[in-house]
């Protein structure tokens, strides 16, 4: 078991100064539900600052809520679920999961999570899982290489309440980034601890932004280093807002934190 040292930021992608749009990151999040709105906003808000380009896919609905949004949120582009087939090959990484319901019609609208996931798992891009898409499909169907980013309650669900995330990360060839008051990352091959955060982390939507935050890290960078410099940072972020509002911030101020702390680490 290793601890994160900071240091390890440094290895993170950085532009190159002649780099044009579209070479720093492509980004296709599926997420969204006629029960939850907000979790898509707050990947694809956080994502939108470290990628190029951002591909937003979610309900009818939530597009037109995402469309009206468009004189704050300038940063994404909307597409139907219907043309996702055509933006995989595209995409540099694909986050699925954020506000999926969690069940086959819970909201009149709403696709079946099941088989939106899978029509995605075989995809051949680097997938990160979260949310409604870990709670709905089968361990067996675990794609090689993806980032799974559950709470101790899905990781139970998905492995079972006597399995270890590291055992677990070898068995199916992903990493996992268990998320808790320490999270615990773990690759095939080793495992790191991050503690930090506080309270204020546990509010509704900070696991979608720490979701986009590593999905966007994932485009240019390695899945292990993508999960730890993802956690890092989203702890680190909640920690310098702790300072000045105590655990009174959300999600919003998360993501509008996070640039910050990673300009100064």
């Amino acid at each position: 078991m290793q601890k994160f040292d900071p240091k390890l930021l440094k290895q993170l992608y950085q532009p190159p100064v002649d780099s044009h749009k579209g070479q720093n990151g492509k980004l296709l999040i599926i997420a969204g539900s006629a029960l939850f709105h907000a979790p898509l906003i707050w990947s694809a808000e956080i994502a939108s600052r470290l990628v190029d380009m951002v591909y937003i896919a979610s309900t009818p609905e939530n597009n037109e809520i995402v469309k009206s949004l468009k004189t704050k949120f300038q940063n994404g582009i909307v597409i139907p679920r219907s043309s996702i087939n055509s933006y995989i090959d595209e995409a540099d990484c694909i986050l699925i999961g954020p506000g999926l319901p969690r069940k086959e019609g819970e909201e009149v609208g709403d696709d079946d999570t099941r088989k939106l996931t899978e029509s995605v798992l075989s995809a051949k891009t680097q997938l990160v899982l979260d949310g409604g898409a870990l709670q709905t499909i089968d361990k067996s169907q675990i794609p090689a290489g993806a980032i799974l980013t559950p709470h101790a309650r899905e990781f139970e669900k998905l492995f079972g309440s006597n399995k270890k995330a590291g055992e677990m990360a070898r068995e199916y060839n992903c990493t996992i980034l268990l998320k808790g008051a320490t999270d615990m990352i773990c690759s095939p091959d080793k495992c790191m601890t991050i503690p930090g955060g506080n309270p204020g982390l546990t509010k509704g939507g900070t696991g979608d932004v720490l979701a986009g935050l590593v999905a966007a890290l994932a485009c240019k960078n390695d899945p292990f280093l993508a999960a730890t410099a993802g956690s890092y940072l989203n702890k680190k972020a909640g920690e310098l807002l702790a300072e000045t509002v105590g655990n009174n911030f959300n999600a919003t101020d998360l993501l509008h934190q996070i640039p910050r702390v990673m300009k100064e680490v």
